[in-house]
């Protein structure tokens, strides 16, 4: 099969909620209910939030945050059209959870979509958040129509933001002392690619 063609055939495996090959022996597939406490875990790690945000946090705001997007995920998959929110989870051959990618939309902007990777630290140095981030921008542009992709990250995280430009994505802004840190504040780093870009690189 041509590389196109493999594209599609594997998007449309994912889309039917199976699990595809995924950078060597791992896979990936749409999110489900029995991945929660895998996701939970993860962001329970402080190697891991000390980047997020959003984390730590009691374990029902991630429950009210995952459970309409496994909901919407599940009957997406019944009825043959890809969530809302595609969200992925990575597993090894083992089934250890290796982490979690997802391309979401952009709030009241048709075609723009924004990409997010979060790895448990036993994941990480392996180029797995490399591959999850091509894989969402491939998604992103070829399957879900969308004309923009953004990222954005603590500008101390270098891990999150060397991905995002090693699958292409350009500096576009920072906002200074964004993010309150235990000590002093970090800045807000902003990176996108555009559909004409993307093209560009192929």
């Amino acid at each position: 099969m041509t590389n196109s063609t493999t594209h599609l055939a594997s998007f449309s495996a994912l889309k039917q909620g199976d699990a595809i090959a995924f950078h060597d022996t791992l896979t990936i597939r749409l999110i489900q209910p029995s991945d929660l406490s895998d996701i939970i875990t993860m962001l329970g790690d402080d190697k891991v939030t000390q980047y997020l945000f959003f984390a730590p946090a009691d374990e029902s705001v991630y429950q009210g945050f995952f459970g309409p997007i496994i909901e919407n995920t599940q009957e997406a998959i019944s009825n043959g059209v890809w969530p809302d929110n595609p969200t992925f989870v990575i597993r090894d051959q083992y089934d250890r959870y290796m982490g979690m990618t997802a391309i979401t939309q952009v709030m009241f902007c048709q075609g723009n979509y924004e990409v997010g990777y979060q790895l448990p630290a036993h994941a990480w140095g392996q180029g797995i958040a490399t591959q999850a981030c091509k894989l969402m921008t491939e998604l992103g542009f070829n399957e879900l129509g969308s004309h923009k992709i953004s990222a954005d990250c603590y500008a101390a995280n270098i891990g999150s933001y060397k991905t995002m430009e090693k699958c292409g994505y350009q500096l576009e802004g920072r906002q200074k002392d964004y993010y309150k840190l235990e000590q002093g504040f970090d800045d807000k780093v902003y990176y996108g690619i555009t559909a004409a870009q993307h093209s560009a690189q192929q």
